[in-house]
């Protein structure tokens, strides 16, 4: 069955990374590939009542923002949607699509929207990889395609610093050496790097059960170079990134990183933003948002290995951090008894730990994608600060939270898009509410 062809004039880039575009009837067409300003055929391989979606058979008009993408897979790797758009564009989208789903999803309008913070480089600014494994024939190392399930398997990667961008390449012809004698029984593949230098860390996800571990903490040791190697062992009855427990088969069993002026060490289940020079710009505007007095009691909540924490904590204020990963509530002890630090931390349930909190001063919150849950946003706002910092990685939940605390008698007066992943449609944001 053919195809229909259409000529369409891309618009702008959705929140997902396709352009988006009218059709002569005004039905919106996601155009996959598709650039701010490109004029284009297209063809429409999905149709849904409000919608279409298309992908690119002819740039009949290449808008002035569309650029050579640097990376090869770019076309078939799912990890980088904007490869093909200058970045002074993509920075000017997501402050767009931060604007677009605080009015559509929260009903916000008129907040002052800054500029979207941007850094010095948009490609090799990642301190970690996560590549995915599949077991057939031959084991293969890659990211997930364009359409979320096919592997594909990638030599190098230019989000990485240039001394690590062939990284990708060394651990398969390792990993596959040690697949090729022993089941690792493996589901993805870890890469971390310090940008403050000295630390570099492999952590490999996998089952309970035998594993090579002498064999494999040498091979990876010699082949990367790495400081430590670690193995991450999963559940997988409770899901894909459920932690039963680490092995740490080389090294300290942690990575370290300098942030804002502090060491963090990091275990291999800990999360930690992926980069570095963007987080120090995240923690100044989540500092100067808050402006802690000495002695205010700041919540803190999913404070992970203590990046607010430690800052807030030095800047005189009282701070109670609420983190659920066992991973990460020991990485921040330890974060602040390196740093001479004190902070109340309250381990578990973010729900249960901020009720048990009480009264606060003042918070900042930095959920999952998936945003702050309705029992945690209760007790937040049963804890009454007089201004709430929040920091998304999505912009839908941070709408569709910010609407709940608007109802429970907080006011959004600003938000900030900030881009830690370049030659992505993701975007992190820093909003600030005030009680009324």
């Amino acid at each position: 069955m053919a195809r229909d062809i259409i000529e369409l004039r891309i618009d702008s880039l959705s929140h997902g990374g396709d352009g988006v575009a009218r059709d002569p009837e005004g039905r919106v067409v996601f155009v996959h590939g598709g650039a701010p300003g490109d004029l284009v055929r297209a063809s429409i391989v999905k149709e849904e009542a409000n919608l279409a979606r298309a992908d690119i058979t002819e740039i009949i008009e290449p808008s002035p923002d569309r650029v050579p993408p640097r990376c090869p897979y770019a076309d078939v790797c799912g990890g980088c949607q904007w490869q093909h758009v200058a970045y002074g564009a993509q920075a000017r989208a997501k402050r767009r699509i931060l604007s677009d789903a605080l009015e559509r999803v929260g009903g916000f309008s008129g907040v002052p929207i800054a500029e979207t913070v941007t850094g010095t480089h948009d490609y090799g600014y990642r301190n970690r990889i996560e590549l995915t494994v599949e077991h057939g024939d031959r084991l293969a190392i890659g990211y997930r395609g364009v359409d979320g399930t096919s592997l594909v398997p990638v030599d190098s990667c230019d989000l990485l610093p240039d001394a690590y961008r062939s990284v990708p390449k060394a651990l398969s012809g390792a990993l596959r050496y040690l697949a090729g004698s022993s089941d690792l029984n493996l589901t993805r593949v870890g890469f971390r790097t310090s940008r403050s230098g000295g630390t570099s860390e492999i952590d490999l996800w996998t089952a309970p059960g035998p594993f090579p571990r002498a064999h494999a903490a040498k091979m990876l040791a010699d082949a990367l170079r790495v400081d430590t190697v670690a193995r991450v062992l999963t559940r997988p009855e409770k899901g894909p990134r459920a932690v039963r427990g680490v092995e740490v088969l080389r090294g300290r069993g942690y990575w370290v990183e300098h942030l804002a002026g502090f060491e963090f060490t990091v275990s291999a289940a800990s999360f930690f933003q992926v980069n570095t020079a963007l987080a120090e710009r995240l923690v100044s505007l989540v500092l100067d948002a808050l402006s802690p007095s000495h002695g205010d009691v700041v919540l803190d909540g999913y404070c992970g290995v203590g990046t607010f924490t430690l800052p807030l904590a030095s800047a005189g204020a009282d701070v109670i951090a609420v983190e659920s990963s066992g991973s990460a509530v020991r990485d921040l002890r330890r974060n602040l008894e390196h740093a001479g630090l004190d902070a109340t931390v309250l381990p578990g349930d973010a729900a249960r730990a901020i009720a048990e909190a009480g009264p606060v001063d003042l918070a900042v919150v930095d959920p999952p994608r998936s945003g702050v849950c309705r029992d945690t946003l209760r007790a937040l706002v049963d804890s009454q600060p007089r201004r709430i910092v929040y920091v998304s990685c999505d912009p839908a939940t941070l709408a569709r939270d910010g609407a709940a605390l608007a109802d429970a008698g907080w006011r959004l007066v600003s938000a900030t898009p900030v881009d830690l992943f370049p030659q992505t449609y993701h975007v992190e944001a820093v909003a600030v509410f005030d009680r009324v």
